[in-house]
């Protein structure tokens, strides 16, 4: 099987069904990952049929853009030959990779479906460079790293696996209070089994104590009188971090949301299909068009690289200093970025101290440690922050969300749960999608309603690699499907129209804020 050079970061997004699939790729992800009607870890959105992945395959290589499949569940005895089965009517869908977690059935897959790649799911809980090359021995082309893990053991993974192994890691969406989201919590109250896709989010549940001879009185567990959310976790959000992960080895960034609307798919798909695109401009590897300037590759140092004995040579001529000096660099500047480097090859000073012992700290989640050869995987040089534009960092807030943290990825500010709420975040509704333009009388655009429009009010067309359009909705000019004049546009589902000079594509969500920002439980 011939693996692709990688040109640039992968954006993955979710779909929970074949509008979702299409979305993704008209809004610029590079790949779509999506269950079938079996056997994956979503079980809630209605998933793709075996002609639903064959249309989809078809859309999605139209636009050079690939599909996954999710066959991530814990199999039990009863469901291994359906997995053969399965499997085998997958590889003629033109489906371009399985997503597995168990060990059978990625060797399953690997005997019947040879042509496809094989990515190792978040479920298997991936945490060292040692499982993830043993998994490539098995045939694994990608690992997807669990969401407990930091940025320096991205890197560590990053620089100790083959080149043409993935790695990829979430980005944005829920997080979960289990490992890998490998819980029991669902099934034991509920019966619906997490690892079956069946997952009824428990963890997201509000809790109080009962006194057993008591019943009906409720004691608050935190300081409030309702209660208390004690498993519900925040969102992850790395836009603002983008570079940093990908800095650190990362070759595809993952958006989670398979049960999310088509609208969370298109604008999260977007905003960090174009933070990828700005990372690519301010590092050098392409110009504003997109054209390649340099080939891209990540900024972890390999053997193989020319800067690695310079690197050697600082670490083993003053090992003990430059320990000592990266308690010091790291002393109240958490995740600060080196200053100087060396040039390649040359040795360094003593002056350099200060940037290799900034690149050899090694931050774990669970205790402060250094690899043996953990010099090695700082950045070849220090670059700049990636400035993304603030219409940019403002999408994250524009869909449902909650608290939003980094993760694991920081070990000095990991995430927390939000105890006093599950809700989520509204601050902005979608009121329509567009139908249709024209150019006549000056340009209309045609909607499907989904909320109220009226006359003055500012909406936001989401349009495909770019920031959005604002615009006002004119005053007059409002029509319903026959054409007849309305004073606003009070029906849901139904087609309406509107004055619009500018041209806008098919498809587009059209959002506008909410009088009052709202809290929703989902």
């Amino acid at each position: 099987m011939t693996i692709k050079t990688r040109r640039k970061p992968e954006v993955l997004a979710p779909a929970g069904n074949l509008r979702g699939l299409k979305t993704a790729v008209d809004y610029g992800a590079d790949a779509v990952y999506c269950g079938g009607k079996a056997f994956g870890m979503r079980s809630a959105p209605k998933n793709l049929s075996l002609e639903d992945f064959e249309e989809g395959s078809r859309y999605a290589h139209a636009h050079g853009a690939r599909v996954y499949v999710t066959l991530n569940v814990l199999p039990r005895n009863n469901e291994v030959e359906s997995i053969r089965e399965y499997v085998g009517q997958l590889k003629d869908t033109g489906v371009d990779a399985l997503i597995v977690t168990d060990i059978g059935v990625m060797m399953t897959a690997h005997a019947v479906a040879p042509n496809l790649e094989l990515h190792v799911s978040t479920q298997a809980g991936v945490t060292n460079y040692g499982a993830a090359n043993a998994l490539y021995e098995l045939g694994a082309r990608r690992v997807v790293l669990a969401r407990e893990m930091d940025l320096q053991a991205v890197r560590d993974i990053r620089a100790r696996i083959p080149d043409d192994m993935d790695v990829e890691c979430f980005v944005h969406g829920a997080m979960c209070m289990a490992f890998s989201g490998r819980c029991l919590f669902s099934n034991y109250l509920t019966g619906r089994d997490g690892n079956h896709g069946e997952c009824a989010q428990s963890c997201r549940w509000k809790y109080s104590i009962v006194e057993e001879k008591r019943p009906g009185e409720y004691y608050p567990i935190e300081q409030t009188e309702e209660g208390a959310y004690l498993f519900n976790s925040q969102d992850m959000c790395m836009m603002e971090h983008i570079d940093d992960l990908i800095d650190s080895g990362a070759t595809s960034l993952k958006i989670e949301g398979r049960s999310k609307s088509a609208y969370y798919i298109a604008a999260m798909t977007n905003a960090y299909k174009t933070a990828v695109n700005e990372y690519m401009v301010q590092r050098g590897f392409e110009d504003a068009d997109g054209n390649v300037l340099k080939p891209f590759r990540d900024r972890v140092i390999r053997p193989s690289d020319p800067d690695f004995e310079a690197f050697a040579q600082v670490a083993e001529r003053e090992p003990d200093r430059i320990m000592a000096h990266a308690d010091e660099a790291f002393a109240g500047v958490p995740g600060e970025r080196p200053t100087a480097a060396p040039e390649p090859g040359a040795a360094a000073e003593p002056d350099d101290l200060s940037y290799h012992a900034r690149s050899t700290r090694r931050k774990s989640n669970t205790a402060a440690e250094i690899l043996p050869d953990g010099w090695h995987h700082a950045p070849v040089r220090p670059a700049p922050p990636v400035k993304l534009p603030d219409w940019l960092l403002d999408e994250p807030d524009k869909v449902a969300h909650r608290d939003y943290s980094t993760g694991f990825y920081y070990p000095d500010r990991k995430v927390t749960q939000n105890t006093n709420r599950s809700a989520y975040f509204r601050a902005w509704l979608v009121v329509g999608e567009v139908l249709g333009w024209s150019g006549e009388d000056g340009g209309r655009v045609t909607i499907m309603s989904r909320n109220k429009i009226e006359p003055g009010q500012h909406v936001e067309f989401l349009l495909p690699g770019e920031a959005p359009l604002e615009y006002d909705v004119p005053a007059d000019g409002l029509r319903d499907a026959d054409g007849n004049w309305v004073p606003a546009i009070n029906n849901p589902a139904h087609v309406f129209s509107f004055p619009c000079p500018h041209r806008v594509p098919v498809n587009a969500a059209i959002r506008s804020r909410t009088r009052k920002p709202t809290l929703k439980a989902e």
